[in-house]
């Protein structure tokens, strides 16, 4: 028994190590902001990350096992896929996790403290309107970053209304 032991143990500290890692990464991309992140949530990046690191160790040093590759990222998988669960079916864990829109302009005039704690300036601001098709602030009818680190916007038509702005509408005009 004590040699299965012997024999497993190497690979269940491979595993706790790295469900260690990816829990670390996920906090780190979460109190350093949602920003940068782009579309992919923080689980996709930090999983995609983690998998690479996962499996380059193994190729390239000689001290890690290909088998201890493969652990750790079977590990990932089933981490990433518990944390999925758990985001999907507890609302208050996806927004702990992920965290919640933020109002970044409110009819056309800029919400100071929001922007200051996303750490949005006002020169990122204006480019992002830019990229969305609407030339100034004031056009804004609403601007929220979102969970996923995207900007939305919700431009004033010529009347007056409402008229969501995405990046594909933009490209095309």
């Amino acid at each position: 028994m004590a040699q299965i032991f012997e024999a497993i143990f190497p690979y269940l500290r491979v595993a706790g190590a790295s469900a260690v890692v990816y829990v670390f990464v996920i906090v780190a991309f979460r109190l350093f902001g949602k920003r940068q992140l782009s579309q992919l949530s923080t689980f996709d990046i930090v999983f995609i990350l983690l998998i690479s690191n996962a499996v380059q160790h193994p190729m390239l040093a000689a001290d890690v096992t290909f088998l201890g590759g493969i652990v750790s990222a079977i590990t990932l998988f089933v981490v990433n896929f518990i944390f999925k669960n758990i985001i999907y079916k507890v609302p208050k864990a996806s927004e702990l996790l992920q965290g919640h829109p933020l109002m970044l302009i409110y009819e056309g005039t800029p919400i100071l403290e929001n922007l200051s704690k996303a750490k949005i300036s006002r020169f990122e601001l204006d480019e992002v309107i830019r990229e969305h098709g609407v030339k100034e602030i004031k056009d804004v009818s609403l601007a929220v970053l979102e969970a996923n680190g995207a900007i939305s916007v919700v431009e004033k038509d010529d009347d007056g209304n409402l008229e969501r702005k995405s990046r594909a509408q933009s490209d095309e005009g």
